[in-house]
C-alpha cells in the first residue's frame, strides 16, 4: 500500500566529513544517495524531501562578509532562502536525472518554505547558535556596535550567534499537501526561513535559525504523513555511542526514546534533535520514524535494518 513519506536528508548526504564541500562533491554525493529514493517513488509512495542547510548558509555568510562594501548585505533570512534554492536545485536535478529511465515520469519541484516562529520566544531566548565565519576581536567589536551578538569560539576567534526558536507551522503546508496529492515530489527546504506574523497577518523574516529535524516533524504532522525517514550518517541509532558499551537500537517506543534522551544518550548537536522530532511526530498522529543512512533506506523501509521508532 502506497504511503505518504517525508524523507529528511542530513548534512552528510551532501557534504562528507572529510570533504571541502565543493558543488561538484555535493552533486556526486547526492547522486550516490538517491537509489533508495527512486525505489520508493517507483512503488508509488508520495514523497516530500527536506534537507539541512548549515554549511551552505555558512558559506553564503562568508561570501557576504568578503563582499562587504562592494555588494549589498544579505540578512540571515535571505541567506536561508538562497540556500533553499541552491540545495533544492541540486536535489531536484539529481532526482530528475535518476528518475528519467523510469516511466511514467513523476514531477519534481522545489518550494521555498517559510516557518512561523514565536515573537515572544525570540524575545525570551538568548542567542546561542553559532553561524558564519570567524572574526578577529577588532572585527567583532565593529559587528557588536552594529547590533550583532558574538561569542568567542574556543580560541579560534569570534562568531556570530543567533536564536533558534521552535518551529510552529509551515506557511506553505497546504500547497505542499495539494502537490503531493497530484503525485508531485516536493523538496521543501532546510529548517525553513524563520518568519513571524504580526497583528495584521503580515510575515517578517527574522535573524534566527530553525532546526531542520523539528521543522520536518511539524511539516509531516501538518500534511498528515504516515512516516518520516531520517537519513543520517549511521545505519542505526546507538546507545552509549563511541564507548565500549555501544549498542545498536533496532526498535524503540516513544517512552523509551524519551528515557534514553533524558539519560543523555542522544547529544543536542547530533542525534538529539532527530529523536525529539520523532517523538513530536509520533505523539501527533505519525505511524513510524525510521532513522538510517541513504545506502540502506530500502532495507530499513522493509524492516531489515535501521532504527524504528513507534508510538506507545
Amino acid at each position: 500500500m502506497a504511503e505518504e513519506i517525508v524523507v529528511a536528508f542530513g548534512g552528510n548526504a551532501l557534504i562528507k566529513e572529510d570533504q571541502v564541500g565543493t558543488i561538484e562533491e555535493q552533486f556526486a554525493n547526492m547522486e550516490a544517495s538517491l537509489a533508495g529514493i527512486v525505489e520508493l517513488i517507483k512503488s508509488d509512495h508520495a514523497l516530500v524531501i527536506t534537507h539541512g542547510n548549515g554549511p551552505q548558509v555558512g558559506n553564503i555568510l562568508i561570501r557576504t562578509e568578503a563582499a562587504r562594501g562592494q555588494a549589498y548585505d544579505l540578512p540571515l533570512d535571505v541567506c536561508v532562502a538562497q540556500s533553499q534554492g541552491e540545495i533544492g536545485y541540486l536535489i531536484q536535478q539529481c532526482l530528475q536525472n535518476a528518475l528519467y529511465p523510469h516511466r511514467p515520469h513523476r514531477t519534481v519541484i522545489t518550494l521555498i518554505s517559510q516557518v512561523v516562529v514565536s515573537q515572544e520566544e525570540l524575545q525570551r531566548q538568548k542567542p546561542t547558535k553559532p553561524i558564519g565565519p570567524f572574526y578577529t576581536e577588532a572585527q567583532a567589536e565593529v559587528l557588536r556596535a552594529q547590533g550583532y551578538d558574538l561569542i568567542e569560539d574556543a580560541g579560534r576567534g569570534y562568531r556570530r550567534v543567533v536564536r533558534s526558536p521552535a518551529p510552529e507551522r509551515i506557511i506553505e503546508q497546504k500547497i505542499i499537501k495539494n502537490l503531493i496529492l497530484q503525485g508531485v515530489i516536493v523538496i521543501a527546504g532546510g529548517g525553513g526561513i524563520p518568519v513571524t506574523v504580526d497583528a495584521n497577518g503580515r510575515l517578517h523574516g527574522v535573524a534566527a535559525v530553525v532546526d531542520k529535524d523539528l521543522a520536518t516533524a511539524v511539516l509531516a504532522v501538518e500534511i498528515g504523513a504516515d512516516k518520516i525517514i531520517n537519513l543520517t550518517g549511521v545505519e542505526k541509532v546507538k546507545l552509549n555511542f563511541g564507548t565500549a558499551a555501544e549498542k545498536d537500537l533496532d526498535r524503540m517506543s516513544v517512552s523509551e526514546a524519551k528515557r534514553y534522551l533524558a539519560e543523555g544518550h542522544f547529544p543536542a548537536g547530533s542525534m538529539g534533535p532527530k529523536i525529539e522530532a520523532a517523538i513530536q511526530f509520533l505523539e501527533h498522529g505519525g505511524e513510524e520514524v525510521i532513522i538510517t543512512q541513504p545506502e540502506t533506506i530500502i532495507e530499513a523501509f522493509d524492516g531489515k535494518t535501521g532504527t524504528h521508532i513507534y508510538p506507545d
